[in-house]
């Protein structure tokens, strides 16, 4: 089923990229100091914002059109874990993020290194949520 190896793809593609963040990208930034960490965060941010939320849209998509098609309960599983991406983010992400932003990196110290660090442990759910969709698609498409 082609559609479902493109839920798989796009799903692997968003767990890496954010599995990549939580491990080597975020621990690098919080080895900077305060003005810097806050300054590569919001560059990094504006940058991966339409590229993990597209990934997220059309993976979470295309596996509810395998589910359709195919009947099959993983296929939709996957497909809802993937679109969980976007109210989390909206409703537990976001806030930290515009109050982040609205730091002026001069002005940054231990308050922002402290949100960035709590940042870092919500994001970790969305790498934990596209992994379980990864492995339900994965399961999907080799029929378990």
């Amino acid at each position: 089923m082609i559609v479902g190896t493109f839920a798989l793809a796009f799903a692997s593609a968003f767990c890496g990229a954010a599995t990549y963040i939580n491990i080597a990208e975020h621990p690098a930034r919080m080895m900077l100091d305060d003005e810097n960490a806050l300054r590569q965060w919001s560059q990094s941010y504006d940058r991966a914002f339409n590229f993990q939320g597209g990934l997220a849209v059309v993976s979470g998509l295309s596996g509810l059109v395998a589910a359709w098609f195919s009947q099959g309960g993983l296929w939709a599983l996957g497909g809802v874990l993937m679109l969980a991406n976007w109210p989390y983010t909206l409703a537990v992400i976001l806030p930290l993020n515009k109050q982040l932003k609205a730091i002026n990196p001069s002005e940054a110290g231990q308050e922002s290194r402290a949100m960035l660090e709590r940042w870092n442990r919500l994001h970790r759910n969305r790498s934990l949520l596209s992994g379980a969709a990864v492995l339900a698609f994965g399961w999907a498409l080799a029929g378990v």
